[in-house]
């Protein structure tokens, strides 16, 4: 149905009570299908929200929305915190345009209960960072190097500057140094009369290239070059006729999933590679993956090891949590107020840490749980995810962008991290915005312009992530500025309509001046 057909008052009625109906019902069914797996009674109506926001999600809305404009009505083009009480409100609307009763089973919603939605994320959010600041809706999480365990002063400007939320990564460092961490942030606290919560990021498996052994005088890798991936290698030279790059992986046990045609990306996607071979002969008489390179800087790439391996078109069944994240638990689960969890992608993951979190602490104790989206999987999966996450405690979604990126394509994550943002508002699920937030800021002091875009998109999350480097403390600075400049003009989705004072002197002859 098209907008000249939805022209007539009475038709687009029928049409908003139709999709109503189905919202409701097949909302109810996904419901149903959840309800078994919620344990806090808190999370039931974001749940059902979340349940109807997808039913509604299921049809393409673009005609009605152009209908309802001309009205005077919503478009529902905000509708993601309140999906029943938002279309209950414009078919009460649109029926006394119609002048006929209100349809049943539709209430018109009253105020309170139209913004329920919005409170319940505030509260969520609340649970999560702790409040926040009198002057801004979105948090600052600040992610700590290791000299914060012996600079105090540091930690304690940081939190000065804005940052209510400061991150621990645990994939450097041990818990000598992360206590000395952490008490430092507490004495800030105190001092300053302020709340930071501490959220310790888990390691998680590390899918890098481990050793790289080039012939000589091969130091770069350009387009059309070609590599062997190998599932072990010694620090000895290759006896390799065609003079190829060898570099082996940090789990090996995944290249048993390759095959001709398999995308191999190598350092955050700056080497872009495919596999031509999946039987190439080894000197030592094993095999290894030819890989064609499918995209290089015009220079070329130089190679090293520790660098990032990521394989877009095919699913890792690895096992989140290594033997060092049960190890770092131990602390975790008794310091931290926030865990971050990486390489969620199936409902099992949040189980295995719910479980391993159950057996460290008290019942309903334990710290909450963020889940860093990372994967096309774990965006495939994000409703069932936030489902048995939040159903049982506290739960927030990191936005990873870099690897999110890589895994999905770059034109493919500017859609993707609105979509999560939308999904999450609708279960009232608190978001990190994270990766490269101000990065030539923090790193070299300057930011580039597409960063400061990129930082005032991020009053659309409730909390955004910069990363560490020697600039961070300015950084913390100018990015509170921009939020709290962004709050006057943007409520996620929701534009707000300050006075403008740029042209408040304008005059229609031209002669003033901004």
């Amino acid at each position: 149905m098209n907008i000249t057909d939805l022209s007539s008052p009475p038709i687009l009625l029928d049409s908003l009570l139709n999709l109503r109906e189905a919202v409701e019902r097949d909302g109810k069914a996904i419901f149903d299908q959840w309800r078994s797996h919620i344990q806090r009674s808190q999370f039931l109506p974001s749940a059902l929200n979340l349940a109807q926001y997808l039913a509604l999600r299921r049809h393409d809305l673009r005609p009605l929305q152009a209908a309802l404009m001309p009205w005077g009505l919503s478009s529902l083009g905000r509708i993601e915190a309140r999906v029943m009480a938002n279309l209950d409100a414009v078919i009460a609307t649109l029926a006394l345009i119609c002048e006929v009763p209100i349809p049943a089973p539709v209430t018109r919603p009253v105020l309170t209960s139209f913004f329920e939605g919005e409170n319940r994320l505030r509260e969520q959010t609340e649970c999560l960072f702790g409040p926040a600041l009198p002057h801004r809706r979105v948090r600052i999480m600040v992610t700590l190097p290791t000299e914060a365990a012996s600079e105090y002063e540091m930690v304690r400007e940081i939190i000065e500057r804005g940052a209510t939320c400061l991150r621990i990564n645990c994939a450097h460092d041990n818990p000598s140094i992360w206590e000395k961490m952490i008490q430092n942030i507490r004495q800030a606290e105190q001092e300053l009369s302020s709340q930071c919560t501490v959220m310790m990021d888990l390691g998680g498996p590390k899918i890098r290239t481990e050793i790289v052994l080039a012939p000589a005088g091969k130091n770069r890798v350009f387009r059309g070059d070609l590599i062997v991936l190998c599932r072990s290698l010694s620090n000895q030279t290759i006896a390799d006729p065609i003079d190829n790059i060898h570099i082996s992986c940090t789990v090996p046990e995944i290249l048993d999933l390759l095959t001709v045609g398999t995308l191999v990306y190598i350092d955050d996607g700056k080497l872009r590679t495919r596999v031509v071979d999946q039987d190439y002969p080894l000197p030592d008489g094993s095999s290894g993956f030819l890989l064609e390179v499918t995209h290089a800087k015009p220079k070329g790439v130089k190679l090293s090891p520790e660098k990032g391996l990521n394989f877009p078109n095919i699913v890792l069944p690895l096992i989140p949590l290594t033997p060092k994240d049960l190890t770092d638990l131990d602390f975790l689960a008794t310091h931290a107020d926030i865990i971050g969890y990486s390489f969620v992608q199936q409902t099992t993951d949040i189980q295995l840490l719910q479980s391993e979190l159950a057996q460290r602490c008290l019942q309903g104790e334990h710290p909450a749980i963020i889940a860093k989206i990372e994967t096309a999987v774990a965006v495939t999966n994000l409703p069932e995810l936030i489902v048995h996450a939040a159903g049982k405690h506290p739960f927030g979604v990191m936005i990873a962008r870099g690897d999110l990126a890589v895994e999905i394509g770059y034109q493919r994550l500017a859609e993707i991290q609105e979509e999560i943002l939308w999904l999450c508002e609708a279960a009232h699920v608190p978001v990190i915005w994270a990766t490269q937030v101000l990065e030539s800021l923090v790193k070299e002091g300057a930011p580039s312009r597409g960063e400061m875009t990129d930082a005032a998109m991020a009053e659309r999350a409730e909390c955004v992530m910069l990363n560490k480097g020697p600039f961070i403390t300015q950084a913390v600075t100018i990015l509170d500025d921009v939020l709290t400049r962004m709050e006057a003009h943007q409520l996620k989705k929701t534009p707000q309509l300050r006075a403008l004072r740029s042209w408040e002197n304008f005059s229609a002859s031209g002669d003033d001046t901004i």
